[in-house]
């Protein structure tokens, strides 16, 4: 995936807490295949009515050319599945602005190239309260860990390896492979002291 440090781009506001991964994508749609696309059911149950109807007020139909979404704490709660991740990027997301997420959410956002960006309490009252009833744009900056909207900038945090991931565009593997060459000098080392540990031949390859 490619990798990334400034984005800019439209955003909208969610102004709910506790969204879970089943909300963002039902257990029900995970069967499609990913070829096909998950956003077309992204928060499904809550966009749409009792008949299935796409509610023209809810933000993602009002706004659906947005690539931020900002909302309330502890966003992307729940079970552990990856397709809430594959649901929110299909629809074009690429940044998600929180006060908390899912550890589990966090970390499958990471590794597909999503922002979890974590701001206070206070940050996400106020943006919210920037983006009620409208879309606006918005840029973000991944090395000064910043969003600006409307002239004004405002700080996120992210854990420094998750960051270098997002802009590298590196999963857990390509994090691994960018230290190839530490650890085999570290199984090179390893296989004089404890030769015994090793198959026959088993120098670093």
């Amino acid at each position: 995936m490619s990798g990334w440090s400034h984005h800019t781009g439209k955003a909208m506001a969610l102004d709910l807490e506790n969204i879970d991964t089943d909300q963002l994508i039902p257990a029900r749609f995970m069967s499609t295949p990913r070829s096909e696309g998950y956003g077309q059911f992204l928060l499904y149950d809550m966009r749409t009515n009792a008949n299935e109807a796409i509610a023209s007020d809810f933000p993602i139909n009002k706004w659906p050319s947005s690539t931020i979404l900002v909302t309330r704490r502890n966003f992307g709660n729940g079970s552990s599945r990856e397709a809430a991740v594959y649901a929110l990027l299909d629809f074009g997301i690429r940044a998600v602005i929180a006060p908390s997420f899912g550890d589990i959410f966090a970390s499958n956002a990471v590794n597909n190239g999503l922002l979890p960006a974590s701001v206070t309490e206070q940050t996400a009252k106020t943006l919210i309260a920037r983006l009620r009833d409208r879309q606006a744009n918005m840029n973000i900056w991944l090395d000064a860990k910043t969003v600006e909207i409307d002239g004004d900038t405002f700080d996120f945090e992210i854990d420094t390896v998750w960051r270098e991931k997002l802009v590298n565009g590196w999963d857990d593997i390509d994090l691994t492979l960018d230290h190839r060459a530490a650890i085999a000098d570290h199984r090179n080392q390893l296989s004089k002291m404890q030769p015994w540990a090793f198959p026959r031949g088993g120098n670093a390859r």
